[in-house]
């Protein structure tokens, strides 16, 4: 088994000191190949300040893109590699374009353009070497050495490879710290993932999504809009919870809110909290698709979610729960307060006012399986959903009565055999459900609607 290589345990200099370190190398390349050319009097003494200068400017260089790495770091490295690749051209025709030693540099020249940047740097360097070349030709007075002795070709080509070695080793070096450092942020992404995943149960998908998106911003703020606000709970969850033991009720209640949930998810609900067996949505926040879709979107999830009830006590009365559970739901539309709510260090995010507590009334005095909505929201979906009309309720905190509404089904369910008939016209508003009529009422009924028909009819419109 290979042994597991930490980043700790690879040394490397940084990115700066691997560009000084190969600059002093291509440089002492050149100054030995000067050096080696003089020494076998291949070379005029004449270039011989080339060494020491050689030697020198790689330390200048350095010294110098200290002062300016942190404000223009790019415009740094590309002027370093433009003066190196007019020193190159220089050099070429100051060496009176020895062929191994004019190949060495070019060479190195190149390697160092790739290792900085690629094949476009590679391209202006060539360019500005050649300038170098032509300018440093015109001026000087070029004795042309198409012969490259023994010596100088091998310091030449001794010094090039050691140069292209050792960058290449810190290059791959590089490429280790850089491979074991997205192996270690892959990791932490990893983990921020898993960490996201769990956190984001604790909230609902749309406020995680918005505020891990940046969307939303985590501090204590609110904003008024117009939302639909949805609770319900469970009618005689109270009596049935002092039978069951801690256990059942528990995988009961979760199993139930785990269904009611995904009702509510699915038709785009904001689920705010659990209280128990009392569930808290809204609509209309984060996201809304309009005051009128939000309010149709609410009571579609209400009766979808009495629907569901009659699969769920199946799975009850199946575990031993004869007890016929219902839940009763109330559903308001207004403008409410809506944001993050509590402490900075523990936030909420909710809703607030009058309006939600008037959802919350209705849930109250729902009967059970029964959805009641206010005249807000039944304004809104009307043209959708059949409800019946039930009056005014006097409700808790409220300083006068409410018109409340019953949800019955959607219009395009009822079908043509409903026992439902609805009409509203300026003047004229009438609401009949044949199945509720008592028979001793429907003489009543009849009489009454025989006399609005002759009123109707003697009445003379222009």
């Amino acid at each position: 088994m290979k042994p597991i290589v930490k980043p700790a345990s690879i040394v490397l200099p940084t990115p700066p000191l691997r560009e000084y370190y190969s600059r002093v190398l291509a440089y002492i390349a050149t100054a030995a190949s000067i050096a080696a050319g003089t020494y076998s009097q291949y070379f005029s003494y004449d270039i011989l300040w080339m060494v020491p200068y050689a030697l020198l400017y790689p330390h200048l260089a350095h010294q110098l893109s200290q002062r300016f790495k942190h404000e223009h770091p790019r415009q740094t490295h590309l002027a370093l590699l433009f003066i190196d690749a007019l020193h190159a051209g220089a050099g070429i025709s100051l060496l009176d374009f020895s062929v191994v030693p004019s190949l060495m540099i070019v060479l190195t020249l190149s390697f160092s353009a790739l290792i900085i940047g690629g094949l476009r740097y590679l391209g202006l360097s060539g360019l500005v070497m050649f300038s170098g070349t032509l300018l440093c030709a015109a001026v000087s007075e070029i004795k042309l050495h198409p012969a490259t002795p023994a010596l100088v070709a091998f310091v030449s080509i001794l010094f090039t490879t050691l140069y292209i070695c050792i960058t290449a080793y810190f290059v791959h070096l590089q490429g280790l710290r850089l491979s074991l450092a997205r192996g270690e942020i892959k990791r932490e992404q990893e983990k921020a993932a898993r960490l996201a995943r769990n956190l984001s149960k604790y909230l609902s998908p749309q406020v995680w999504e918005s505020i891990f998106s940046g969307k939303k911003s985590v501090r204590l703020e609110t904003q008024r809009k117009k939302l639909t606000v949805f609770f319900s709970d469970i009618k005689g969850f109270t009596e049935l919870s002092e039978e069951l033991e801690a256990e059942a009720l528990t995988d009961m209640l979760n199993n139930y809110l785990n269904e009611m949930s995904k009702i509510a998810l699915k038709h785009g609900g904001t689920i705010d909290k659990f209280i128990g067996d009392a569930v808290m949505v809204f609509f209309g926040d984060p996201t809304t698709q309009g005051a009128k879709k939000d309010a149709v979107a609410a009571v579609s999830m209400a009766i979808a979610m009495r629907k569901h009830m009659k699969v769920l006590r199946q799975q009850w009365r199946a575990q031993g729960i004869d007890k016929p559970l219902e839940i009763r739901m109330g559903i308001n539309t207004g403008y409410c307060t809506v944001g993050n709510f509590g402490a900075d260090t523990r936030m909420d995010y909710t809703i607030i006012g009058r309006d939600v507590n008037l959802a919350s009334r209705l849930e109250s005095n729902a009967e059970a399986g029964e959805i009641l909505v206010s005249h807000e929201t039944y304004s809104l979906i009307k043209d959708v959903i059949m409800c019946r009309d039930k009056g005014q309720l006097t409700v808790k905190g409220m300083s006068r009565p409410v018109q409340v509404y019953q949800v019955v089904d959607f219009r395009r369910d009822l079908g043509a055999t409903s026992s439902f008939l609805e009409h509203e016209l300026p003047g004229f508003s009438m609401y009949l459900d044949t199945n509720n009529i008592q028979g001793v009422d429907k003489e009543r009924v009849i009489k009454a609607l025989q006399q609005a028909a002759e009123k109707l009819r003697d009445k003379v419109i222009f």
